[in-house]
């Protein structure tokens, strides 16, 4: 499919693998600690750690021993600080529970709440309605067809 969402979640789309990566930019780093922060089962951990090292998300790495590894994010994999951000901000507003979200992240410098907007190029925040799809270089004719700038709320 050539749509980059759905080739971004079928890559990570899975509800163990994008855990998984949550606990790795929490400095996770051995198996044995991803099992234990997770819950997960061992097979499943073992298959999603194998999937997101084979696509270049995390890299296994020597650890102390030889045969020792531990697992750390890619520069691929750290490109998905905003997505995850993204995602903690929605869970927060929207399913939070009656004491609020489970945890906050703060800048260093600041201590100020991080927050994930969409920004034009001048820095000034977007809603869906600002915005307009149009066919890019990778698009079918088919898609382009019917794209034709449309906003992208519809």
């Amino acid at each position: 499919m050539r749509c980059s969402i759905a080739r971004a979640l079928e890559l990570i789309g899975d509800w163990w693998t994008m855990l998984v990566v949550r606990e790795a930019f929490m400095g996770t780093r051995r198996f044995d600690a991803f099992q234990r922060n997770l819950g997960i089962a061992p097979n499943i951990l073992s298959a999603r750690l194998k999937t997101l090292v084979a696509s270049g998300i995390l890299a296994r790495v020597p650890a102390g021993g030889p045969r020792r590894r531990e697992y750390r994010l890619t520069e691929m994999g750290r490109d998905l600080f905003p997505v995850l951000v993204a995602l903690m901000q929605w869970g927060d507003r929207w399913l939070a529970g009656p004491d609020g979200p489970p945890i906050r992240l703060l800048d260093r410098a600041t201590g100020m709440p991080v927050a994930i907007a969409v920004r034009r190029s001048d820095g000034a925040i977007l809603g869906s309605a600002d915005v307009r799809v149009v066919g890019g270089r990778g698009a079918s004719a088919a898609l382009r067809l019917p794209l034709g700038g449309v906003p992208f709320d519809g």
